[in-house]
């Protein structure tokens, strides 16, 4: 009697669990792989879940529903990925499903996606894999058929199609029939996803490539350095941070690695925080190396998408860049991953599966035994840490490459100066005089938007979200005030809405009001905007940067976009309007993040024969940090956060996780969150909490949100504490009036 097969199925619901399925009707076992998609029924509906494994007997002591239909001719996942998706679910503690549905494209989450077709399948049963070829001595088409498919079968596990049996010539059919009488054959329809994406001529592209069609740069000393030590590590687990001051050559360094990986016949991973870092990255990488230079981010619609990941699937892509979402993307021939700007608090996801693709690209490349690279002018305290304790090899760039000179950096203390629009008499003399001398300036401003707020310079009415405790900001030529928070927005009132007064005036300082303001001052100056609302459509990041970065504009003004990454080799002065926001804080990581921000956008001052003017305006001239940030020192910066950190035991001298809820009702999250803390105390002494408090925000689209940090010496306590009262958080009973997350690492207590 045959043993009972069981197949345990992730399924993409908010669950805890896997679930078990019989097998679909008419499918041999053997065809049931790990890491296959299956369609199957889940309460009134289908949806499409993930085969975890096939086992012999379950839990559940009910009748087990059959899976509808196998899927995949193969499985879209390799068994590498599903170690690391299980291990994401575990370490995130997020439901299974959850997480294998995040990592595949959404066309391969339905059942039916574009481009699937009816593929008939030919596989050895159990039988046949033991069968003795020369027992077909007489039949030898029976008998090289045969063959082929025992060899196939060791390699991948899967059966032939009718494709790649046509390849071996001559009459395969009727030979195949006569192995399905003896039994060693079996046939199956299925559904094929085509993830062996073929290239414009219609190969499948997986051999070595070396193309070059742009000269590799000459290295200065430390490039070399750098790029021996990377290559020399290939083909084993390792993580290097390249701690390299900007303009130090780092994109090189990368290049040059790629460019062995290539030749070894190997694929690349490449993460970047931002879509809008990847435009000139890409030029980059493409000039270099042409066409197998593949891009996944979010801006891509889902036929875009998923054709990458088929191109990366099938090895025709060799060279991947891409968002943190890209870290799932398959590799048969992973080779290095580098994670670009590894500090870059957008490599976090904030919402739903709340993962770090920097930590899942090390935990990723530790798996596959590759080595993985991360890059940084300002490189996260965590990522300083690790690699001045030897966790980390260290590749340092001190010096600019080409021979560029360090931009001088000095604080203009703006205390009871004349100002217009945020910016002091001294700044706009200073642009004056850059720009009368051909140069470009750089002006960065952390607040899209016309200003912050609309005020009634009557009655005092501002003009609040009804939604959030916020603000609406005034987007003037829109003539809205929006939301930057839930997206409420409404029509600029001309009338104060409580007293009808038309004294409307705006408050505070923003991109667009800037903007006009310099308009004002630099009427014959050419005068760029980039931000959120300057590049919410398909391809107006790229063209701003190309006008940007080929001299098309004189004054560039912009919010964070403009600090991460880019390369404008005119620009010779950088104003920086409003660095006072991150010294004053509740959050610890705020001064890290402040210095690294002043410190990547200060670096897009001076470049090769170009010396660069970066000025700070402040109205906190004696704060130590400035004075550290002046003085271009992030050693220093780092080596007193860092201090600061252990000495009240903050990450990474801790560990620390961030429950958060959210109601209609102010009391029940905060309910909620006491009940949870009285659990969590009843289980160890290892881990302390702290509150529940309001969320800096408190009341955010119309629900109040609190949260409990839950902090830990030891990585392990944490997680043995999480995996224990997680199962209880829902049986609590304000439970069901509440949502609420979990946040493991979090980068930001917003």
């Amino acid at each position: 009697m045959s043993k009972r097969v069981i197949l345990s199925v992730a399924v993409p619901a908010p669950l805890y669990q896997s679930f078990d399925y019989l097998p679909p009707g008419g499918v041999n076992p053997a065809l049931l792989l790990p890491g296959s998609r299956l369609e199957v029924p889940f309460g009134r509906r289908h949806c499409v879940g993930i085969l975890l494994s096939v086992k012999t007997d379950s839990e559940f002591s009910g009748s087990l529903k059959a899976a509808i239909r196998l899927l995949d001719a193969q499985p879209v996942l390799d068994l590498l990925m599903c170690r690391l998706l299980d291990w994401t679910a575990a370490y995130y503690h997020h439901p299974i499903g959850e997480v294998y549905a995040a990592a595949l494209p959404v066309k391969l989450r339905r059942a039916k996606s574009v481009g699937e077709k009816k593929q008939s399948v030919w596989q050895l049963t159990d039988a046949g894999l033991q069968a003795d070829p020369d027992a077909l001595k007489r039949s030898p088409r029976q008998r090289a058929i045969l063959l082929t498919l025992q060899q196939h079968q060791k390699k991948s596990d899967s059966g032939m199609n009718r494709e790649q049996l046509d390849q071996l010539g001559g009459d395969w059919r009727s030979a195949i029939k006569k192995l399905i009488q003896l039994d060693w054959v079996c046939k199956s329809t299925r559904l094929s996803t085509n993830t062996a994406a073929t290239s414009t001529d219609g190969a499948t592209n997986t051999e070595p490539v070396t193309a070059a069609t742009d000269k590799q740069l000459t290295l200065n000393s430390h490039q070399q350095m750098a790029v021996q030590s990377m290559q020399q590590g290939l083909g084993q687990f390792q993580v290097s941070l390249l701690y390299g001051v900007t303009g130090s050559g780092k994109t090189e360094v990368y290049l040059q690695t790629i460019a062995r990986v290539l030749e070894q016949g190997q694929q690349a991973l490449v993460l970047v925080p931002e879509i809008g870092l990847t435009p000139q990255l890409v030029a980059r990488f493409r000039q270099r190396f042409g066409p197998i230079v593949d891009v996944l981010h979010s801006g891509l619609n889902d036929t875009e998408r998923f054709s990458g990941w088929q191109r990366a699937s099938s090895g025709q892509a060799r060279i991947i860049i891409g968002t943190r979402s890209a870290v799932f993307t398959p590799l048969p021939e992973p080779g290095i991953i580098i994670v670009d700007e590894e500090h870059d608090g957008s490599l976090k996801q904030m919402e739903g599966l709340r993962y770090s693709a920097r930590d899942l690209a090390i935990m990723r490349a530790r798996l596959s035994n590759i080595p993985v690279l991360l890059g940084s002018a300002t490189p996260s305290l965590e990522s300083y840490h690790n690699a001045s304790r030897g966790r980390y090899r260290l590749l340092h760039l001190p010096a600019r490459a080409g021979g560029a000179l360090h931009p001088t950096m000095h604080l203009l203390d703006v205390r009871a100066q004349s100002m217009d629009e945020g910016i002091s008499w001294p700044l706009l003399q200073s642009i004056q005089k850059h720009l009368d001398k051909g140069g470009q300036v750089l002006l960065f401003l952390n607040r899209r938007g016309y200003a912050p707020t609309l005020l009634c310079h009557d009655c005092g009415w501002v003009a609040h979200c009804q939604r959030c405790d916020s603000h609406m900001t005034i987007h003037h030529k829109a003539q809205r005030i929006r939301c930057h928070h839930c997206g409420a927005e409404n029509r600029l009132p001309a009338n104060c809405p409580e007293c009808n007064s038309d004294a409307m005036r705006p408050v505070g300082q923003g991109t667009e009001r800037t903007e006009t303001a310099l308009q004002k001052h630099f009427p014959n100056h050419r005068i760029l905007r980039i931000d959120r609302d300057t590049t919410q459509r398909r391809g107006q990041m790229d063209a701003l940067l190309k006008q940007a970065e080929s001299g098309e504009a004189d004054i560039l003004i912009g919010t964070q976009l403009l600090a991460k990454g880019h390369h404008f080799p005119n620009v010779t002065l950088v104003g920086i309007l409003n660095s006072d926001q991150g010294l004053f804080s509740v959050d610890f990581r705020a001064s890290e993040r402040m210095a690294q921000q002043v410190l990547q956008v200060a670096g897009r001052a001076g470049r090769a024969d170009k010396p660069g003017e970066v000025i700070i305006q402040t109205h906190s001239p004696e704060h130590p940090l400035l004075h550290t940030l002046v003085q271009q020192d992030y050693d220093q910066i780092a080596r007193t956060l860092l201090q600061e950190r252990e000495e009240v035991k903050l990450p990474p001298y801790s560990h620390i996780a961030l429950l958060r809820a959210e109601a209609t009702q102010a009391e029940h999250p905060q309910t909620f969150l006491q009940q949870a803390a009285k659990e969590i105390a009843g289980y160890t002494n290892k881990v302390e909490t702290f509150g529940p408090v309001p969320a800096p925000m408190e009341r955010r689209a119309g629900r109040y949100r609190y949260q409990l940090l839950i902090q830990a010496d030891e990585r392990n306590s944490l997680h043995n504490l999480l995996n224990a009262v997680i199962p209880k958080l829902s049986t609590l009973t304000p439970a069901k009036r509440v949502r609420w997350s979990l946040d493991i690492d979090p980068v930001d207590s917003y």
